[in-house]
């Protein structure tokens, strides 16, 4: 019965794993193409950007479900690894939270390149969530 539980519990890690990595796919590089296709350079920014900052939470929270169902799984490394994509994911969040009030006199902030470094992190983490799944497919 245990033994039962613990390999469905990884498979579905692994489930939960390929959905993170399949959305955050389409979040970084189908919509940003399919944006700056379609609109103009500005409006595309900030499509992108509003788009990697609502999508940030529901990522990390499948990729924390996933390091649950590899713990209950017995997956230890994969379950740790999960955990890493996760907070990954939701650090890019935090890089683009809305700007608070207005900047001191003399300071610029280039909402650009915090859009491009949350893209880079994105994708960084989803090589860590693709690891995450192929040690749980493993059971490592």
């Amino acid at each position: 019965m245990i033994a039962e539980i613990q390999h469905y519990a990884g498979g579905l890690g692994v489930a939960a794993s390929a959905m993170a990595i399949g959305a955050g796919w389409v979040v970084t590089i189908a919509s940003p193409n399919c944006s700056f296709d379609k609109l103009d350079g500005s409006r595309a920014d900030r499509h992108v950007r509003e788009l990697l900052h609502q999508t940030a939470t529901p990522i990390a929270a499948i990729m924390l479900a996933a390091a649950a169902l590899f713990m209950l799984a017995t997956s230890w490394a994969a379950a740790v690894t999960a955990a890493l994509a996760a907070f990954g994911f939701f650090s890019t969040r935090l890089m683009l939270a809305p700007k608070e009030g207005k900047n001191p006199k003399g300071v610029k902030t280039r909402r650009k390149d915090q859009r491009a470094v949350s893209v880079s992190l994105s994708l960084m983490f989803m090589l860590i969530a693709v690891i995450a799944g192929i040690l749980g497919l493993i059971g490592i």
